[in-house]
């Protein structure tokens, strides 16, 4: 059933088709979130409506009960409160638990690992029926302990994936995907492969990392089918990687990773709108993109994954166009430029001072010619620039050369003593010869030797050979400066 959206100008919405989508928890979730935005419209009494059948079909009793009552006998007696069912169903679910736990309990006593694991895994999705996700979690988490291969893992991984999904928890949900991952029966498995790639796009979402969310949905393919159907669908995967796409990747990445990704395509294929907004914004249509994606709104505002990222998203698609669009002009009539985006000129020279401000343009703009010019860098300056910074790393390599010339030609190096394999200088060991025995110090001599030399008085001491190393290495280093600065 199509129902008016909620603004005069927007495009009515089907709801049943949109449903149509999605199974078990998804179908519900979805349609009741759409209901909850779309309050005191048509649009939220038919998605309760079809809730309400949808919920007929589970074991979810106290949900029922919620939604009957905030359908409020607006829809007839076909939509009255139906106790007996309630009552039913409450009366089999407590029987079942009962008999799950007793299972359990006697695999337990039994010690068998993988009874314990189908005792837990039938448990969880007892309370996942009902429901519960609290307690569903905690027992999908337990069954851990007792896989015993890598099929049990994955298995283990995709359900604890699945709750924390519907519970918000993407800490988990983020360290189960890895785990996954790291499985070698789940990289053996498209499907499952495409799976845990579309949970953690859903992950990267969240946290408004749109780049890293567009190369996730992008790696999930046609093997995905409706097996994931109540988590998410193919659909959303195609949109969820376009628009994220179009906000945060360069036109190499759009070309290489969506459009001429053939696995991709086909997701496409199943919503033709995004696929058409997505090669018009490639091939630079800008004015088409924007109006295709506008029709969207009303629907991407019901998806509970995207609603809180449509505006987000739509402004970074917009600023990007309009940074694109300025790119190759040196000038730029503002009258011609609104009237390509369907805006105000007053309008556009708001959206452009900001992209200014920000960096993402650089020009500047004639408010009272209506022009945009182009900032072109000086390139003068930039050389000038350039072959400053190339003298002063001259300078720099020329004195750092002249004193490791002149510390080798004093003799001013550390060498090695001879049989030690180490560097000399270090403190002496057993094998440290006495005082005025052992081998030539750091100036090629034995210390006997040199106290011979003081007491003959002959040839320069060790201050005067200091001094003259110091005299010559200055005088290098002033005469490198002096040549610098003439330079």
């Amino acid at each position: 059933m199509e129902v008016d959206g909620q603004h005069g100008g927007a495009p009515a919405f089907d709801v049943e088709a949109y449903a149509a989508n999605y199974s078990g928890h998804a179908k519900i979730d979805r349609l009741l979130f759409a209901a909850n935005k779309s309050a005191d419209t048509p649009l939220e009494l038919e998605a309760l409506k079809l809730a309400a059948d949808a919920l007929k079909q589970t074991e979810n009793t106290q949900r029922y009960v919620e939604v009957m009552e905030r359908i409020g006998g607006r829809a007839g007696d076909k939509y009255a409160l139906d106790t007996d069912w309630v009552e039913r169903v409450e009366r089999l679910a407590a029987q079942k638990q009962d008999k799950l736990e007793n299972e359990l309990n006697v695999y337990k006593s039994n010690l068998i690992k993988e009874s314990i694991r189908m005792g837990h895994n039938e448990l969880g999705d007892f309370f996942y029926s009902r429901g519960d996700l609290q307690n569903a979690f905690k027992h999908y988490m337990r069954t851990r302990d007792y896989c015993t291969t890598g099929r049990h893992i994955v298995h283990m991984c995709l359900q604890v994936v699945k709750c924390s999904i519907e519970l918000g928890n993407y800490i988990h949900l983020s360290n189960y995907v890895q785990k996954a991952e790291a499985t070698p029966e789940g990289q053996a498995d498209p499907s499952v492969m495409s799976k845990l790639a579309c949970a953690s796009g859903l992950y990267c979402l969240e946290q408004g990392r749109y780049k890293a969310a567009a190369l996730k949905f992008t790696e999930a393919t046609s093997e995905l089918g409706t097996s994931f159907s109540d988590v998410i669908a193919p659909q959303d995967v195609a949109i969820y990687g376009a628009l994220c796409g179009m906000a945060a990747l360069s036109r190499a990445e759009l070309s290489g990773r969506l459009l001429n990704n053939v696995a991709f395509r086909e997701l496409l294929e199943l919503v033709p709108e995004v696929r058409e907004a997505l090669h018009d914004f490639y091939a630079s249509n800008y004015t088409s993109c924007l109006s295709q994606l506008e029709n969207l709104r009303l629907q991407l505002s019901l998806d509970p994954h995207l609603h809180d990222h449509v505006q987000p998203l739509y402004q970074a698609v917009r600023n990007k166009a309009l940074t694109q669009y300025t790119a190759p002009f040196a000038a730029l009539d503002l009258n011609a430029m609104a009237a390509f985006f369907s805006t105000s000129v007053s309008g556009l020279e708001k959206e452009l001072a900001g992209l200014i401000s920000s960096q993402q343009i650089k020009a500047r703009i004639d408010s009272h010619a209506k022009v945009l010019y182009a900032r072109k860098p000086d390139q003068r300056s930039g050389t000038y620039q350039q072959a400053m910074l190339a003298g002063e790393e001259y300078l720099r390599n020329t004195r750092a050369l002249l004193v490791r010339a002149s510390l080798m030609q004093h003799d001013l190096i550390q060498k090695p003593t001879g049989g030690g394999g180490g560097g000399g200088g270090g403190s002496g060991g057993p094998d440290r010869p006495d005082r005025g025995e052992g081998p030539p110090g750091r100036h090629g001599r034995h210390r006997g030797e040199r106290r011979g030399d003081r007491d003959r008085g002959g040839g320069a001491g060790p201050s005067e050979e200091r001094g003259g190393f110091m005299g010559s290495m200055w005088g290098k280093l002033g005469a490198a400066s002096r040549f610098g600065d003439r330079d």
